[in-house]
C-alpha cells in the first residue's frame, strides 16, 4: 500500500473489534493533490461536542459490556474510533483503514478473522451513504445511530446496513400529518441539498399531496451555496405562507437562521426535524425571534445512568490515548497535539443531559455485543466459544435477529429494512421566566402503538411563533352554502369560494361541488340544506283567500235572507211575478255558485279539482238557466195579451222546468265527458317558478274546461239578447231590464276574465277565477232580486198587481247600493319575489488489471459493463477471494469500449491534435456488478507498478475517467474519485443527482441530465392530451430521480399520475406488484422510467399476463435497445414513443471493429510490455472473439457518438494544457495534476468531425438534444425505431419540441392516437367539478346553473353573466336577455292593434254618418256638439291604446299614461254632459223653469273643459315630480328583461286613475237617474248601460292588473281601454245609429216627443 496506515483516534484491542466512523472534529484542512511527494497528513480542528459524546457514549457502553458477566462473559470488545472530520476525503480513508486493519501482511493465506465485525456511523446521511456502499460488498455491517435518509431502507443496495433510529419515512409523514392537524394547507418546504434533505422532502410532498396540503414553494441549498441560501431566503420573505416544513441537518439550519435574524424576518411558523430541532447550537440571542414557537420532531432524550459521571472521569483517566501509556499505542509514541482541542472539554458536562443520539449509538454497541454472545453461543457459566471465527456476513445476519432491552427500558429490534421502530418527541421552542430557550415536550409519535393512539399532542402547551396558532391557507375555508372553485394555474389549496346557485347547496365546509337539490326542494337562504319549496296555493288562512271566503259567505248569507224574504212574501205580487218557482231556483242556484267558489280554495286534492270546476260548471248553467227562463217567461207573457195567442200553454210551469232541466243535463253531459276521458287532476307545478311548487288543479283536457264554459257563456249570450229585446216590454215591473243588466256584468266579467285568467300565475289563476265566479254571482242576485227587495221591504205599497201592471217611476237609490257593493269587492295582492509521513507500504491481494490497456504519456482510463453477470466469491477470510468470474457479453458497452479505442487511434494520428503526445488507455470490465466497479475504480485511480521508494514519478497514473454507463455506478464512481479531483466523464449517466457540484465537483458527461429528459416527457404527454397515466420507474438512483422530476413537471401541467410504482431488477415481488397494478389501472399510458435490464423484465411479464394495447412512453435508457426486440415484445411495445440519445455514425468506426481494433487492442492478439507483469489468461477474451467479423449493430449504437465525444474532450483539455502548438508539439516536461484537468475540460469548445459542437455548462452536461422515436414494424416484421420528431434545448423555447404526429404508429397498431383521461373533457357549458378523494384530473361535468356560463373546455367555473344578459340553451355564451314588450309584431299586440283601428274606424264612420245627419232630430238630441266631441274623445281613447304598444321609450312612458288620463276624463265629461242635458231638460219642462239657461252649450263646454283641465292638472303634477320612465324590469323573470313604464309616482298614475273612476261613477248614478225621465229618445238608459260596463271592466282590470306579470300587465291595460271605449261606442250610439239608418222613420222630433 502507498502512503502510511491511518491510526484511529481512539482505540482499544479486543478478542473483537468494533469500528466507529465519527466526525469528532467539523473542519479539515485538505492537502494539494500535486502527486509530486505524498500527500501531507489531513488537519482537522472545531471540535465537534455532539460526536465527541457519541464516541463516549460507545466507550462507556463497550467498558459497561466488558464488565457483564452475562453478556459476552469471556470476551473482551476492542474499538477504533476514527475521527473523520465531518469530509469525504477523510471518511474514505477511515473506511479503507477499518476494513483492512492497521498491521498488513503480503502473506498469500490470511489469518481468517476480520480485523473488524461491525462499523458504528457515520452520523449524517450522506456520509452513511458512501460508508455502507463501500463496505457492502464485503458485507460488513454498518449501524448508524442519526443516518434517517429513507435511501438507505434499500437492502439491494443497502444490505448490511442497520440503524438504530427511524427512517425519514416516518418523520416525513408525521410532518405532514402535524401540518394537516393544525389545518394548515399552505406552507413553503425548505430542505438540505443532499441525501438526508432531499429523500426526506421528498417523502413530505408526496405525503403532503396525499393529505391534501398544497406546498407554495420547495426550495433547498447546501451550506456552501450563499447564493442559494440568499435565494430561498427571498422567496421566504415573498410567500404567503405562515408555516415553513424545514428539512434542514442544523449546520443548513443556523445558517438560515443567520440571514432570517439579518432580515428580522419574524412570525413564521418553523416545523423541524431531528436534525436541528434540539441543536443548541442553534441558540443565540437573536435565535428566539425567529425560531420562537418552532415545532418539531425529536429523537427521545434518554438519560444513561452513570454516563455523565463517566463523561467527567473515567474516560479521560482510562480511554484517553494522552492520559496513559500502554498497549493501545503499540505502533508508536502518541502524538497527542491532536488531543489538545479535546482536553479543553474534560470537565464540561452541560450538554450531556442533551446528548438525544447517546441512547442510539448506545444501543448499537448492544446489538453488536447481542449479536456476536449470539453468535459465539455463549452461555452464563461456561462462557463464549472463542474458537469460532466470526464472519461480518454472519454478524448481519446475526443483527437481524436481535430482539433484546436496554437497562433504560428501551426494546431494541431491526425491521426488513434493518431500521428502528419510530418514536419521536414534539418538541417546542419555548423560553422560560429567566430567558432561557427550553424545548419542552409536547406530545409524542410512537409508531409502535396502534394507528389511532400513535400520535399525541397537548396543544394547549404549545407557545406559538408570535404568540398565537398562525393560520396558514392559500383561501380561507368555503363555508356551507358555498364550493371551492380552483384559481387556475395555482394550487388546488388556492381557490374561490363561489356560492351555490339557486336550487343547488353544500352541507359541507370546504365542498368541491354544489349539489342539485331533488325536485320538490330548494337551496334555503344559506344554500346549506335543501327544503321543502313553498308549495303555493289560495288557502283559507292567507289574506287573499280570507277575503274571498268573506265574499263567498257573504254571498251565501245574502241569498239566505233574499230567499227567506220571497219565502215569507211568496203571495205578494212582486214575487209571483215571473215565475216565483225559478226565482226560489235561481236563489238556490245562486247559493251554490257562492259555495262553489270555496272548492278554488285550500290544497287542491283529487276530489276538489274534480268538484270545482264540473260544480262551478253545473251550477252556473242551473243559474243561467233560470235567468233564461224568467226571460222567457217575459217575452211570452207579452204574446199571451195578444188576441187569440195561446202561446203560455207551450211555456207554462212544467215547460220552464224542463228547459231548465234540459240546459242543465248538458253541462251535466258535457262535466261527465270531461270527468270520464281526462278528468282535472291535482298537479305540481314546477315549471313557472324555480322556488316554489305551484299546487294546481291541471284541467286534464282543456277541451273539457273551454266546453263547459263555452256552454256558459252560449246560455248568457242566449239570455242576454232575449232580455235586451224584452226590456221595453209594458209592465211597470219588468224584470228584462235588470236581466240585461246582469247579464251586460256576467259577460263584461267573463270576458275580461280570459285575459287575466291566462296571464295571471300560480294561486292568482284561482283568484281570478274565483274573483270572477263572485262577480258575476252577485251581479246576479243584485240586478235581479235587489229591486225586488227593496220595494217589498220599503215600498210595500207598489207590492200590488195594480201597480205592477201601471206605469211607475223606480227608485235609482238600489244600483247606488249595487255599486257600493262592487266597490268592496276591489282587493290588491302583494308581489313575493328575491395556491505525511513517508512510510513503505503495499498492497495486500493481486491488483486488478484491465481488460484492454496501453501504455503511452497520458492515460484515460475506462469503465464499461462489457460483461452483464459476474460470479461471486464467497467472503469467507479463510483464504484469499477467488478472482471475480464474468458472464454474458453486454454489447453495447462493448462498442463503447471500441469506440473509446478508436477515438484515441485516430487522435494519436493526428497531426494538429496533440501532435506529439500520444494517449493511453486503461479499460476495465465492471461485469455491471458494485463490487467489480469498486475494486476496478481503485485499480483505475492507482497503478499496476507499486513504487517502494519513498518519492513519487510526479506523475498521476490516470488524468481522466471515462464511464459508467448507469447513474447508480457512476454516483459511486464520482463519489469515490471526487477527494482526489480526478475527472469523470460519463457517455450516458443522466441522473440529475450528479448535476451537484459540491457533491460531484470533478464529474462530466456528454450526455444530457434527466432533467431536461423529464421534462420532455411531460411535455409529450401534455402534447397528446393525456392527462390520466402510469408511471414506472426503475428502484435506483437514475430511475427515481428522473421520475421524481417528471411528477413534479406533470403536477405542475395538470397531469395526474393514477400510479408510481418502482422495482429493481433483484426484486421479482416488487415486479410483480408492479404489473399487477399496471392491469388493474384504468391509464392507457405509462411513463416507463426504467433501464434496459428491469424494462426486459418489465415487458416479460406483461408478456406472459397478455397485457398489451397500451401506450409506453420510454426514455433514452431502453426505447433504442435491441435487446428488448423479439418476436413477443411487439405487441407489448409495439407503438410505443421515446426519447433516444440522437443516432450519429462515426466515420471508419464500422470497418474498426472488425479489423483494426482486433489487430491492436485485443491482448490474446499480441504480446508486449503491456503484459510484463503477467501471463495474460486469455479464457477471459474468449466469449468477445465471436464478435471479431460482426458489425451490424454498429449504425444503431447510439451511445457511441457520447464515448467518441468525451475522449475528445479530455483529449483537448490535455491540448490546451500541455500549450501544444502545430509545428512545436507539446510541452511534454509539464506535470499536469487531475484537477487542472478538471478545470480545462469546463473550459473546452469544440466541433468533432461529424459536426457537433462539445462543451460543458456549470453543472458539468451537455446540451439536450433527443430524437423521439416510434417502435415501429415494416413488412418483413422487423422492429424499427423510427424517427417522428425531435428535442433540441438550444433552440428557442417554442421550437425545442418537434413532432409529426402523422408518422406515429400508436400501441396495438392503431392510426388514432389512443385516449388516457381519467374523466373525459367537460365540453363548454360545464364546470369540473373534482371528484372528492381522487386526483384533480378526475371529476365530474357539472352543467353550468341557468344564468351562468362556461366558454372554455374544462372550465373550473361557471361566470354569472350580467345584469342584462342571460345564459344561452348550452351555457356557453352570454346572449343578451330576451326583452319583453308587448310588441307590434306578435299575436297578442296584433289583435289589440286590430281592435283599436278598428275602433277609430267605426268611430270615424259614426262621426261622418252623424255629420251627415247632423240636421236630424236624433243628432242634434242631447246636444250634438257633445256627440261630436265624445266620437272625437273616443276616437283619442282607441288610438291611445297604440301607446302601450311597442318598445317603451321616454316619451311613449309619459304620453301612454297621460294621453290614456287626459282622453278617457274628456270622453266620460262628454258623456256626463250629455247627461246632465237630460237632466236640466227635463227640468226645462217645469212651468217656471229657466234651468237652461245655466247649462246651455256653453256651460256644457266649460263643464267638460273644466273636467278635462283638472286631469291635465294632475298629469303636469305627475311629470313635473316623478314622471313615468321606462324601466328594464330585471327581478320579475331571471332569464328576460321585462321593458317596462315605470309609473314613476304611483300616488300620480292611481290619482289618474281614481279621477276617471270618480267621473263615470258620477256619471253612472246621474244616468242611472235620468233613464225613467219621460222622452221616447232618452240617452240616460243608453248612457247607463255604457257606465256598468266601464265601472264592470275597471273593476275587474285592478286584480288583473296587479297580479299580471311583464306584456300581459300591459295588455289588460289596454284590453280594459279598447273593452271601456268600445261600451261606450256601442251603447250610446249604435242605438242612434239604428234608427237613422233603418228606422228614418222615428227620426222626427214628433216621434222624439211622444209616448211609446
Amino acid at each position: 500500500m502507498m502512503g502510511d496506515p491511518k491510526y484511529p483516534l481512539l482505540f482499544k484491542d479486543g478478542n473483537i473489534t468494533i469500528g466507529t466512523l465519527l466526525a469528532i472534529h467539523s473542519k479539515e484542512t485538505s492537502p494539494s493533490f500535486e502527486f509530486t511527494q505524498k500527500p501531507q497528513i489531513l488537519l482537522c480542528s472545531s471540535v465537534n461536542p455532539r460526536d465527541l459524546r457519541l464516541a463516549q457514549t460507545i466507550i462507556f457502553a463497550i467498558e459497561e459490556i466488558n464488565r457483564s458477566d452475562t453478556l459476552l462473559p469471556n470476551i473482551s470488545v476492542g474499538y477504533k474510533i476514527y475521527d473523520t472530520c465531518a469530509s469525504r476525503l477523510s471518511s474514505m480513508s477511515a473506511t479503507m483503514a477499518l476494513m483492512n486493519g492497521v498491521a498488513f501482511t503480503s502473506r498469500e493465506t490470511c489469518s481468517g478473522q476480520t480485523p473488524i465485525h461491525a462499523i458504528i456511523g457515520e452520523t449524517e446521511s450522506s456520509s452513511t451513504i458512501v460508508l455502507s456502499r463501500t463496505t457492502g460488498p464485503f458485507k460488513i455491517p454498518v449501524i448508524s445511530p442519526s443516518a434517517t435518509c429513507e435511501c438507505l431502507s434499500n437492502r439491494k443496495e443497502y444490505p448490511s446496513f442497520f440503524r438504530t433510529i427511524a427512517s425519514d419515512y416516518h418523520q416525513s409523514r408525521a410532518i405532514a400529518y402535524i401540518v394537516k392537524h393544525f389545518g394548515w394547507s399552505w406552507v413553503g418546504a425548505v430542505n438540505s441539498d443532499n441525501d438526508y434533505g432531499n429523500n426526506g422532502m421528498a417523502i413530505f410532498l408526496k405525503t403532503a399531496q396525499g393529505e391534501g396540503i398544497c406546498v407554495e414553494y420547495s426550495e433547498k441549498f447546501y451550506r456552501t451555496e450563499p447564493e442559494k441560501l440568499q435565494y430561498v431566503v427571498n422567496i421566504i420573505k415573498q410567500s404567503t405562507a405562515k408555516v415553513i416544513v424545514a428539512f434542514l441537518s442544523h449546520v443548513e439550519m443556523g445558517y438560515l437562521l443567520e440571514q432570517l435574524s439579518i432580515q428580522n424576518m419574524t412570525g413564521l411558523q418553523m416545523i423541524g426535524v431531528e436534525g436541528w430541532i434540539t441543536s443548541k447550537s442553534l441558540i443565540t440571542p437573536n435565535s428566539f425571534n425567529v425560531l420562537g414557537g418552532s415545532l418539531g420532531f425529536a429523537v427521545k432524550n434518554i438519560n444513561i445512568a452513570g454516563f455523565s459521571n463517566y463523561v467527567i472521569k473515567a474516560f479521560w483517566d482510562t480511554a484517553f490515548p494522552c492520559s496513559q501509556e500502554d498497549g493501545n499505542s503499540s505502533k508508536g509514541q502518541v502524538d497527542c497535539s491532536r488531543y489538545q482541542d479535546l482536553l479543553v472539554l474534560k470537565k464540561y458536562v452541560e450538554e450531556g443531559s442533551e446528548q438525544t443520539y447517546s441512547g442510539n449509538i448506545y444501543k448499537a454497541v448492544y446489538a453488536v455485543a447481542y449479536s456476536l454472545h449470539n453468535l459465539l453461543k455463549c452461555k452464563e457459566k461456561e462462557g463464549c466459544e472463542k474458537d469460532l471465527t466470526i464472519q461480518p456476513h454472519q454478524v448481519v445476519e446475526a443483527l437481524k435477529r436481535v430482539d433484546f432491552t436496554v437497562k433504560f427500558g428501551d426494546r431494541v429490534w431491526f425491521d426488513g429494512t434493518g431500521g428502528a421502530v419510530a418514536q419521536y418527541e414534539v418538541v417546542n421552542w419555548q423560553q422560560d421566566s429567566d430567558g432561557s430557550i427550553q424545548f419542552k415536550a409536547v406530545g409524542y409519535y410512537d409508531a409502535s402503538l396502534p394507528p389511532d393512539q400513535r400520535f399525541v399532542l397537548n396543544t394547549e402547551n404549545i407557545i406559538w411563533a408570535g404568540g398565537q396558532k398562525p393560520r396558514s391557507v392559500c383561501s380561507e375555508s368555503c363555508p356551507p352554502g358555498t364550493r371551492k372553485a380552483g384559481q387556475k394555474g395555482r394550487p388546488v389549496c388556492c381557490y374561490d369560494c363561489i356560492p351555490c346557485a339557486d336550487g343547488e347547496m353544500s352541507n359541507e365546509t370546504d365542498s368541491n361541488n354544489c349539489m342539485q337539490c331533488p325536485e320538490e326542494f330548494w337551496s334555503n337562504a344559506e344554500k346549506n340544506k335543501c327544503v321543502l319549496k313553498a308549495v303555493e296555493f289560495l288557502s283559507f288562512t292567507e289574506v287573499m283567500g280570507i277575503v274571498l271566503v268573506f265574499f263567498s259567505l257573504f254571498g251565501v248569507g245574502i241569498t239566505v235572507l233574499v230567499t227567506v224574504l220571497f219565502y215569507s212574501k211568496k203571495d205578494t205580487p212582486i214575487v209571483k211575478a215571473n215565475n216565483s218557482e225559478l226565482s226560489f231556483l235561481l236563489l238556490f242556484s245562486l247559493t251554490l255558485c257562492f259555495l262553489c267558489s270555496l272548492t278554488f280554495i285550500g290544497r287542491p286534492t283529487e276530489w276538489s279539482c274534480m268538484l270545482r270546476h264540473t260544480a262551478f260548471g253545473i251550477t252556473f248553467v242551473l243559474c243561467i238557466s233560470c235567468v233564461l227562463g224568467k226571460t222567457l217567461v217575459v217575452l211570452m207573457a207579452f204574446k199571451a195579451t195578444l188576441p187569440g195567442s195561446n202561446v203560455m200553454k207551450w211555456f207554462g210551469p212544467p215547460q220552464q222546468r224542463l228547459s231548465v232541466l234540459a240546459f242543465t243535463l248538458i253541462q251535466i253531459l258535457i262535466c261527465v265527458l270531461w270527468l270520464t276521458i281526462s278528468p282535472p287532476f291535482p298537479y305540481k307545478n314546477m315549471k313557472y317558478y324555480k322556488e316554489k311548487i305551484i299546487l294546481e288543479c291541471s284541467l286534464g283536457s282543456t277541451v273539457g274546461f273551454w266546453a263547459v264554459l263555452g256552454y256558459i257563456g252560449l246560455l248568457a249570450l242566449f239570455c242576454f239578447i232575449l232580455a235586451f229585446l224584452a226590456r221595453t216590454l209594458p209592465d211597470n215591473f219588468n224584470e228584462a231590464k235588470f236581466i240585461t243588466f246582469s247579464m251586460l256584468i256576467f259577460c263584461a266579467v267573463w270576458i275580461t276574465f280570459i285575459p287575466a285568467y291566462v296571464s295571471s300565475p300560480g294561486k292568482f289563476t284561482v283568484a281570478v277565477e274565483t274573483f270572477a265566479i263572485l262577480a258575476s254571482s252577485f251581479g246576479l242576485l243584485f240586478c235581479i232580486f235587489a229591486p225586488k227587495c227593496y220595494i217589498i221591504l220599503f215600498k210595500p205599497e207598489q207590492n200590488t198587481k195594480q201597480h205592477l201592471m201601471g206605469k211607475t217611476q223606480t227608485l235609482s237609490s238600489v244600483f247606488g247600493m249595487l255599486i257600493f257593493l262592487y266597490t268592496l269587492l276591489i282587493f290588491h295582492h302583494p308581489n313575493a319575489k328575491a395556491k505525511a509521513e513517508n512510510t513503505f507500504c503495499q498492497i495486500m491481494g493481486d491488483p486488478k488489471y484491465p481488460l484492454m490497456f496501453k501504455n503511452e504519456d497520458v492515460t484515460i482510463g475506462g469503465l464499461f459493463a462489457i460483461h452483464s453477470k459476474e460470479t461471486l466469491s464467497s467472503f469467507e477470510f479463510t483464504q484469499k477471494p477467488q478472482v471475480l468470474s464474468c458472464s454474458s457479453v453486454n454489447l453495447r458497452d462493448f462498442r463503447m469500449a471500441q469506440i473509446m479505442t478508436f477515438a484515441i487511434e485516430e487522435i494519436n494520428r493526428s497531426a494538429t491534435l496533440l501532435p506529439n503526445v500520444s494517449i493511453g488507455y486503461r479499460i476495465y470490465d465492471t461485469c455491471a456488478s458494485r463490487l467489480s466497479s469498486m475494486s476496478a475504480t481503485m485499480a483505475v485511480m492507482n497503478d499496476q507498478e507499486f513504487a517502494e521508494e519513498n518519492g513519487c514519478n510526479g506523475q498521476t497514473p490516470i488524468h481522466a475517467i471515462i464511464g459508467e454507463t448507469e447513474s447508480s455506478a457512476t454516483v459511486i464512481l464520482s463519489r469515490t474519485t471526487g477527494p482526489f479531483k480526478i475527472p469523470v466523464i460519463s457517455h450516458s449517466a443522466t441522473c440529475e443527482c450528479l448535476i451537484n457540484r459540491k457533491e460531484h465537483p470533478s464529474f462530466f458527461r456528454t450526455i444530457a441530465s434527466d432533467y431536461h429528459q423529464s421534462r420532455a416527457l411531460a411535455y409529450i404527454v401534455k402534447k397528446f392530451g393525456w392527462f390520466w397515466v402510469g408511471a414506472v420507474n426503475s428502484d435506483n438512483d437514475y430511475g427515481n430521480n428522473g421520475m421524481s422530476i417528471f411528477l413534479k413537471i406533470a403536477q405542475d401541467e395538470g397531469i395526474c399520475v393514477e400510479y408510481s410504482v418502482k422495482f429493481y431488477r433483484t426484486e421479482p415481488e416488487k415486479l410483480k406488484k408492479a404489473v399487477d397494478i399496471i392491469e388493474k389501472g384504468t391509464a392507457k399510458v405509462i411513463v416507463a422510467f426504467i433501464s434496459v435490464f428491469e424494462m426486459g423484465l418489465l415487458v416479460e411479464q406483461l408478456s406472459i399476463q397478455n397485457i398489451t394495447g397500451l401506450q409506453i412512453i420510454g426514455v433514452e435508457g431502453w426505447i433504442t435497445s435491441k435487446s428488448l426486440t423479439n418476436p413477443n415484445t411487439f405487441h407489448v411495445l409495439g407503438g410505443s414513443l421515446g426519447f433516444a440519445v440522437r443516432k450519429i455514425a462515426v466515420e471508419g468506426f464500422s470497418d474498426y471493429v472488425t479489423k483494426a481494433f482486433w489487430d491492436t487492442a485485443v491482448p490474446c492478439s499480441r504480446r508486449d510490455n503491456n503484459s510484463s507483469k503477467t501471463e495474460l489468461n486469455c479464457s477471459r477474451y474468449q466469449d468477445l472473439l465471436v464478435l471479431r467479423n460482426y458489425n451490424e449493430d454498429v449504425p444503431e449504437q447510439r451511445f457511441s457518438s457520447n464515448v467518441y465525444k468525451a475522449v475528445y474532450a479530455v483529449a483537448y483539455a490535455l491540448h490546451n494544457m500541455l500549450k501544444c502548438k502545430e509545428p512545436i508539439g507539446c510541452d511534454k516536461n509539464l506535470t499536469i495534476q487531475p484537477q487542472q484537468v478538471v478545470e480545462a475540460l469546463k473550459k473546452v469548445n469544440f466541433t468533432v468531425k461529424f459536426g457537433d459542437r462539445v462543451w460543458f455548462d456549470s453543472t458539468g452536461g451537455v446540451v439536450a438534444q433527443y430524437e423521439v422515436v416510434n417502435w415501429q414494424q415494416d413488412s418483413d416484421g422487423s422492429i424499427q425505431f423510427k424517427a417522428v420528431g425531435y428535442y433540441d434545448a438550444s433552440l428557442p423555447p417554442d421550437q425545442r419540441f418537434v413532432l409529426n404526429t402523422e408518422n406515429i404508429i400508436w400501441a396495438g397498431g392503431q392510426l388514432e392516437k389512443p385516449k388516457s383521461v381519467c374523466s373525459e373533457s367537460c365540453p363548454p357549458g360545464t364546470r369540473k367539478a373534482v371528484q372528492r378523494g381522487r386526483p384533480v384530473c378526475c371529476y365530474d361535468c357539472i352543467p353550468c346553473a341557468d344564468g351562468e356560463i362556461s366558454n372554455e373546455t374544462d372550465s373550473n367555473n361557471c361566470m354569472q353573466c350580467p345584469g342584462e344578459f342571460w345564459s344561452n340553451a348550452e351555457n356557453n355564451k352570454c346572449v343578451l336577455k330576451i326583452v319583453e314588450f308587448l310588441s307590434f309584431t306578435e299575436v297578442m299586440g296584433i289583435v289589440l292593434v286590430f281592435f283599436s283601428l278598428l275602433g277609430v274606424g267605426i268611430t270615424v264612420l259614426l262621426a261622418i254618418l252623424f255629420h251627415n245627419k247632423r240636421d236630424t232630430p236624433i243628432v242634434k238630441a242631447n246636444n250634438s256638439e257633445l256627440s261630436f266631441l265624445l266620437l272625437f274623445s273616443l276616437t283619442l281613447c282607441f288610438l291611445c291604446s297604440l301607446t302601450f304598444i311597442g318598445r317603451p321609450t321616454e316619451w311613449s312612458c309619459m304620453l301612454r299614461h297621460t294621453a290614456f288620463g287626459i282622453t278617457f276624463v274628456l270622453c266620460i265629461s262628454c258623456v256626463l254632459g250629455k247627461t246632465i242635458v237630460v237632466l236640466m231638460a227635463f227640468k226645462a219642462t217645469l212651468p217656471g223653469s229657466n234651468v237652461m239657461k245655466w247649462f246651455g252649450p256653453p256651460q256644457q263646454r266649460l263643464s267638460v273643459l273644466a273636467f278635462t283641465l283638472i286631469q291635465v292638472l294632475i298629469c303636469v303634477l305627475w311629470l313635473t315630480i316623478s314622471p313615468p320612465f321606462p324601466n328594464k324590469n330585471l327581478k320579475y323573470y331571471k332569464e328576460k328583461i321585462i321593458l317596462e313604464c315605470s309609473l314613476g309616482s304611483t300616488v300620480g298614475f292611481w290619482a289618474v286613475l281614481g279621477y276617471i273612476g270618480l267621473l263615470a261613477l258620477m256619471c253612472f248614478i246621474l244616468a242611472f237617474l235620468a233613464r225613467t225621465l219621460p222622452d221616447n229618445f232618452n240617452e240616460a238608459k243608453f248612457i247607463t248601460f255604457s257606465m256598468l260596463i266601464f265601472c264592470a271592466v275597471w273593476i275587474t282590470f285592478i286584480p288583473a292588473y296587479v297580479s299580471s306579470p311583464g306584456k300581459f300587465t300591459v295588455a289588460v291595460e289596454i284590453f280594459a281601454i279598447l273593452a271601456s271605449s268600445f261600451g261606450l261606442l256601442f251603447c250610446i250610439f249604435v242605438p242612434k245609429c239604428y234608427i237613422i239608418l233603418f228606422k228614418p222613420e222615428q227620426n222626427t222630433k214628433q216621434h222624439l216627443m211622444g209616448k211609446s
